[in-house]
């Protein structure tokens, strides 16, 4: 009990710091910016021409006065397969995956979420949430009436797709998890999870980009699959820079995530597109800082919803994953009747960049039964 109140004290001091500092923040220069209203700006359109490998037509929906950006492919009468991205991505991430859909008679819905690709962005860090995004895109399914739908949620995806999910079941008629899940734990230990990550991001602000680098390559040499203590080690260092980086290195986040190294000049500038300076990155900057958050009300969405998932689910992750990959077992032990592959050959926490034909190949497989 002791213990309990030491970290329940440590941690409010922590907080009242952090508040503080970030209340210290400086003021954003507006100038030059693409403000569309308060608190808003838009990426300009001209980032995005010629993109390569990015022929899909724009959509947009107006939702709580921010416009979100969605991909809409395939036949407008067939059952949709939503497809969610995660950081620091957008829509582009599934180019490789959507004419697959498409071809085999799929309606293909990808939006991009509120700070990336080309939805808007808020410029305040603290404008951004969970909880924010969640609502948005539960907005979208919504208003774009889709039922019977098909969702995959990768990485951030994850989280945020199968909470809208779990929270209006009766829309979905299969779940695809692929290097993502929706994180839970009752309390107490969330709370106290929870409260010792922002500690540990406290005292590990500022990290470099070269100290995560170290620490990842580090944590790497002593075991492959590292243990719940490194892995909080590694991830509150992530937090603390991905939080604070003046000008977050998309591409390099990639690489350090995913192993990326071989993506072309032209793909790292459609990765790049959305951010035409590091005013438009704060979506990217505040992602990672919510992964412990709603951890005991996700885990009373498992209980209530998906302990007794009966309808189908495919758990497909990529052999070279370790961001997410804790999150597969989980699955596997408490769906009740899941469809499991073998992990994917080849392929890291970014599994539509290496191995996106062969993910859709199968999801299309899953999706006709034959898996």
């Amino acid at each position: 009990m002791k213990k309990i109140y030491f970290i329940f004290i440590f941690s409010s001091i922590i907080l009242i710091l952090l508040s503080c500092s970030n209340a210290l923040e400086n003021k954003i220069n507006l100038e030059g910016l693409n403000v569309v209203a308060p608190g808003i700006i838009r990426t300009p359109e001209e980032r995005f021409v010629n993109l390569e490998d990015y022929p899909f037509q724009s959509n947009y929906m107006m939702i709580d006065g921010v416009r979100i950006h969605y991909l809409d492919e395939g036949p407008s009468d067939a059952d949709p397969i939503i497809l969610m991205h995660g950081l620091p991505t957008w829509s582009y991430l599934y180019r490789k995956m959507i004419p697959i859909f498409v071809d085999a008679g799929h309606r293909v819905i990808v939006p991009d979420m509120v700070g990336f690709g080309k939805s808007d962005k808020y410029i305040e860090k603290k404008s951004y949430s969970y909880l924010n995004h969640k609502e948005l895109m539960k907005k979208l399914f919504i208003n774009l009436d889709l039922n019977n739908i098909t969702l995959m949620g990768q990485d951030w995806g994850g989280p945020i797709g199968l909470r809208v999910a779990v929270e209006i079941p009766e829309k979905f008629s299969r779940l695809i998890v692929s290097n993502g899940g929706l994180p839970s734990m009752p309390n107490p230990q969330a709370w106290i999870i929870k409260n010792f990550l922002d500690l540990n991001v406290w005292l590990n602000t500022p990290t470099s980009f070269q100290d995560l680098i170290a620490l990842r390559n580090q944590v790497s040499e002593i075991d492959d699959e590292p243990s719940l203590i490194d892995g909080l080690r590694f991830f509150s260092r992530w937090i603390a820079h991905s939080y604070y980086a003046e000008d977050l290195d998309i591409s390099g986040v990639m690489v350090l995530l995913g192993g990326l190294e071989k993506l072309s000049e032209g793909e790292k500038y459609a990765y790049e597109a959305p951010y035409p300076s590091s005013e438009y990155k704060m979506g990217a900057n505040t992602f990672a800082s919510f992964a412990m958050h709603e951890l005991a009300e996700n885990e009373s969405y498992w209980k209530d919803v998906l302990d007794k998932w009966e309808k189908p689910l495919l758990v497909a992750f990529g052999e070279n994953e370790r961001t997410t990959y804790r999150l597969k077992q989980v699955f596997i032990d408490r769906i009740p009747n899941p469809t499991v592959v073998d992990d994917i050959k080849n392929a890291g926490h970014f599994i539509q960049e290496e191995a996106g034909e062969e993910l859709a190949f199968l999801i299309n497989d899953f999706i006709d039964g034959k898996l």
